[in-house]
């Protein structure tokens, strides 16, 4: 392989944004005392106003949680455990330009004002294609194509092509319909004494294969969708986690800790764990109920 790219082929799908709010409850519950004014900044905030504002927010939400009735879910709301928040929303799109808008739409409502913003992560879906590059560099190879040149460039967009096909599914997710999310970004380790970025196609191959072999393990408890973030974001990778059970998130992290790849080469941003908040029950939650 040392005459082929060491970049392994990816695919790419759905862009991704995570928003991560803190609620000002000081400032909500001002507002229902008649101490402070809400949305435009004139006069009190009564009780019905303060319902016709999560209400708004709501039918927002439901707007953008499908596309249509009956559509996959592509916007979801969490209520974020800890202190590094409140509220967590996920949006899965077709584009940058979609998920902008879904902001700019956000912004425009009343309960926006009492959301202050802590985080946000912006990427994109991706699968990378450890396992099937080398064959795809190998057959562009074996039909006399020098890397890099314009025949090889249009075998590989061919090989990608139908690939991402076979695996659209993937690409274009739901948001699945569990309990509990959890959210981290992460790094490959470079510098120091190992860097991922300098160990041959090979081995970094092989040790993404059994890498994998132990997130399958766990793929009737937990759904995982990676996302990538290479210029898009602080980290490399984006990692969402969903599940009924929120032990499995530690107990899958916890093994993937003793595996090569995780104990030797990466390095995890914060987490952060949220419980489904269906947008029916937003008025509860801003009355301290789940």
């Amino acid at each position: 392989m040392s005459e082929f790219p060491p970049v392994p082929l990816t695919l790419e799908g759905a862009s991704v944004l995570h928003q991560f709010f803190r609620f000002d409850w000081k400032a909500w519950q001002a507002c229902a005392d008649g101490e402070r004014s809400c949305a435009d900044g004139e006069g009190s905030c009564a009780d019905g106003e303060r319902q016709k504002i999560v209400g708004e927010f709501a039918g927002a939400l439901r707007q953008l949680e499908r596309a249509e009735p009956g559509a996959p879910v592509r916007t979801a709301l969490y209520s974020q455990l800890g202190h590094k928040g409140d509220l967590i929303l996920v949006h899965f799109r077709d584009s940058l330009e979609a998920l902008n808008q879904v902001e700019l739409a956000l912004a425009q409502t009343a309960f926006h004002g009492f959301l202050a913003p802590v985080h946000s992560y912006v990427s994109v879906v991706e699968l990378g294609l450890y396992e099937s590059t080398r064959k795809t560099y190998e057959a562009a190879a074996a039909q006399g194509f020098a890397a890099h040149s314009p025949e090889w460039r249009a075998e590989l967009a061919a090989s990608l092509g139908r690939s991402a096909e076979a695996m659209k599914p993937r690409l274009w997710p739901a948001i699945p319909d569990t309990k509990y999310l959890c959210f981290y970004p992460m790094d490959r380790r470079r510098g120091e004494a190992v860097n991922w970025y300098t160990v041959p196609f090979a081995e970094r191959q092989r040790m993404m294969h059994e890498h994998g072999l132990i997130g399958r393990r766990y793929a009737d408890q937990v759904k995982q969708i990676i996302t990538g973030s290479i210029g898009m974001d602080d980290w490399e990778w984006g990692v969402d986690l969903f599940a009924d059970d929120p032990v499995v998130f530690k107990k899958l992290i916890y093994e993937m800790r003793f595996d090569e790849v995780s104990a030797v080469y990466a390095l995890f941003g914060q987490f952060y764990v949220g419980v489904r908040l269906p947008v029916e029950k937003l008025r509860e939650w801003v009355s301290g109920k789940m």
